[in-house]
């Protein structure tokens, strides 16, 4: 029997949505003040760009979006 629409959907979505929960995850593992020095700009520079992201995702589900950037923090 062959894999419904559906079915590919929960597949893929389930699986993608758990690795990018995972990097999240590993993301807040940058927040050892031990191991890493940052600012409050570099934080809120990389969460200001998780959420544009995010909310261009929603987007899609509505309509086209555009194509993912990639993220820099400055130097």
């Amino acid at each position: 029997m062959a894999e419904t629409k559906r079915e590919k959907f929960v597949r893929i979505a389930e699986a993608r949505t758990n690795k990018i929960i995972s990097m999240i995850q590993l993301l807040g593992n940058c927040s050892n003040r031990a191991a890493y020095d940052y600012t409050e700009k570099d934080v809120n520079a990389i969460i200001n760009a998780i959420d544009k992201e995010l909310k261009l995702a929603k987007q899609k589900f509505v309509s086209s979006g555009e194509k993912q950037r990639n993220f820099k923090l400055e130097k």
